[in-house]
């Protein structure tokens, strides 16, 4: 898939046989088993045109093509076609999943590995290629935010680094948002990711929060 300067949608690839893959959302992707479809599954639960995801007026759809095994967005079935908005997630008949995301404005399009090789093997564990997160070996489900999977990817991959304020500001909300965004904006935001990673994890704080300096990830190997 070729690289583009402009921002465009992306549609993620999680667990199922085309794990780890993507595309950007620039026109109509067909989904399904025949070999024309735009993204091939090759699996016999997979209708030959399962569904579809296109630009529409008011955003980007997903359209379920009267496939025999259905199509799930954020856990339920649809009839017709829906609005998508970022993280929502969309199971295609139950055997692949796909993470939808805006903008891939902060999205990498190769798979980053971590800093230091062994770090798979601490208690959070990040895969960016996918965005998906375990903590203490449970996957956070739903997805995080876009903008929460920023700030704790900014983190892990300081492994411990304490990474100050302005640059966790720059990194979330970019160079020309970053003047206007407040310091209640920041806080709301750690407090939203760390609900999240306690969801999975509860009792333990991986955000950490070092007066008059920034934030570090407190990320103990198992």
């Amino acid at each position: 898939m070729a690289s583009n300067t402009e921002s465009h949608p992306v549609l993620l690839a999680q667990s199922g046989p085309l794990n780890g893959e993507r595309w950007l959302i620039r026109g109509p992707l067909t989904i399904g088993r025949d070999e024309d479809c735009d993204i091939v599954i090759p699996d016999r639960k997979i209708s030959r045109q399962h569904a579809q995801i296109r630009p529409g007026k008011d955003g980007i759809l997903l359209e379920d093509l009267d496939s025999k095994n259905g199509t799930h967005h954020n856990g339920g079935p649809i009839q017709g076609s829906v609005l998508l908005n970022d993280g929502d997630i969309i199971q295609i008949a139950l055997a692949q999943k796909f993470a939808f995301i805006s903008s891939d404005a902060t999205v990498p399009l190769e798979f980053d590995p971590p800093v230091e090789s062994g770090l798979e093997e601490r208690r959070l564990k990040v895969d960016k290629r996918s965005r998906r997160v375990w903590a203490n070996e449970k996957e956070i489900a739903p997805p995080l935010s876009l903008a929460q999977f920023t700030m704790l990817d900014l983190l892990y991959r300081r492994d411990g680094l304490v990474v100050p304020r302005e640059e966790m500001v720059r990194a979330v909300w970019g160079e020309e948002e970053a003047y206007g965004i407040s310091d209640q904006a920041v806080d709301a935001l750690v407090r939203r990711l760390r609900d999240r990673l306690a969801e999975a994890d509860p009792g333990f704080d991986y955000v950490v929060t070092v007066r008059g300096h920034g934030l570090r990830l407190d990320n103990p190997k198992l």
